[in-house]
């Protein structure tokens, strides 16, 4: 006699059929797989974007506070945004137009001085280790015998294009940055109740604290590294001037912008050009360069920053280095760059909501001897 095979299955014990929500399952598992390799996708397409919005926010809240004074002197908040980036621009392009005058002259000036230079090594060479060299023989050698030359040449010529193309995305990159900032600090106050609207009344308060907190601790940090650019440039045009070095204003505002901006080794990459300019002047004004850039950095450090800093971003040397770092290794110089002022925020704002105790006295602490109780002798009375 033959079973029916729907009869056969209905007879199979429960535990051998497949669960009724098992597909369900899979396919719904399937759909978040899906999703997830959709946004990883979107997401990386879109990293260039979230950077330039992200560095477009903190040159918002950099400008933000220049923009409320002339807000509040009567100036309506389109007129007093334009006018500030402007003036921004003008003096970033002053700077920028310095700057490659400035790297011009070195060149022309390296390229005239160079025979002569080299004429006074090969003499010192000679002189020191008893050789017989002659600029022609060390000319010869590297125009014919050695081919590094003209492999350098190739290479500049097939890396022309492509450095071309990077500086031209370097440029567009700057002017997006420029427009959201524009756009980000001109709707200030809307964006700010935009997103009020979508918290609730409690929330309002935090996030308007933070927003506070934000602008007071990126524009202190630009206003302090401002007064540091100042003072460097200062003091570097009154010791090149020393020197006799020619553009001591100019070199001494690249000193100054260059160490105010670049942190813990800031003065030491500004030394390079002035170093370069000192050597087509006198090679021992050079050595001098050094010496006081080592010392105007150490000053700078552990004198200078911490005074200028103590009432605008007060973030502890370790804590700075080490956040500049971080923000170099994630997003590149503009990270190291806005990485101080990000983490000032961030200190700012956990030591108003973290709950602290306090901390009983303890040698262990304070690494301090314990004091010693005196002990008072008396007299014995016979």
């Amino acid at each position: 006699m033959d079973i029916d095979p729907q009869a056969k299955a209905a007879q199979a014990p429960a535990s051998t059929r497949m669960p009724k929500w098992l597909p369900r399952a899979m396919v719904l598992a399937l759909a978040l797989f899906g999703v997830f390799l959709l946004a990883d996708w979107a997401f990386h397409r879109l990293t260039g974007l979230l950077v330039i919005l992200f560095v477009a926010f903190f040159v918002s809240l950099a400008m933000e506070p220049a923009v409320g004074l002339l807000v509040r002197k009567g100036v309506p908040r389109g007129l007093a945004t334009g006018a500030v980036f402007v003036g921004t621009f003008a003096c970033v392009l002053a700077f920028l137009a310095s700057l490659v005058t400035l790297l011009v002259e070195t060149a022309t000036n390296l390229a005239h001085e160079t025979p002569r230079l080299l004429d006074e090594s090969v003499d010192w060479i000679n002189r020191t280790f008893g050789q017989h060299f002659t600029t022609h023989d060390l000319s010869e050698r590297l125009l014919h015998e050695s081919d590094l030359i003209e492999s350098y040449a190739h290479t500049a010529a097939d890396n022309a294009w492509g450095v071309s193309t990077t500086v031209l995305g370097g440029l567009a990159q700057v002017l997006t940055i420029a427009l959201f900032s524009v756009y980000l600090t001109a709707g200030g106050p809307r964006v700010r109740r935009t997103v009020c609207s979508l918290l609730p009344p409690a929330r309002q308060q935090t996030f308007l604290h933070a927003w506070d907190l934000a602008i007071y601790k990126t524009g202190g940090y630009l206003f302090s590294r401002v007064l540091l650019a100042i003072v460097s440039s200062v003091v570097h045009a009154v010791f090149l001037s020393i020197l006799a070095l020619p553009n001591p204003i100019a070199l001494g505002v690249w000193f100054g912008v260059i160490s105010a901006f670049i942190p813990t080794i800031g003065t030491y990459i500004a030394a390079i050009v002035p170093v370069f300019v000192a050597l087509t002047v006198d090679p021992l004004d050079a050595v001098w360069i050094v010496l006081f850039a080592v010392v105007y950095q150490w000053f700078q450090d552990y004198l200078l920053q911490p005074r200028i800093t103590a009432r605008t971003v007060d973030v502890n040397a370790a804590i700075a280095l080490l956040s500049v770092l971080a923000g170099g290794a994630l997003l590149g110089a503009v990270g190291a760059l806005l990485a101080i002022p990000a983490t000032a925020t961030v200190q700012a704002f956990l030591s108003e909501y973290v709950k602290r105790y306090a901390v009983n006295e303890d040698p262990r602490i304070e690494q301090t001897t314990p004091r010693r109780k005196r002990t008072t002798t008396t007299p014995d009375h016979e």
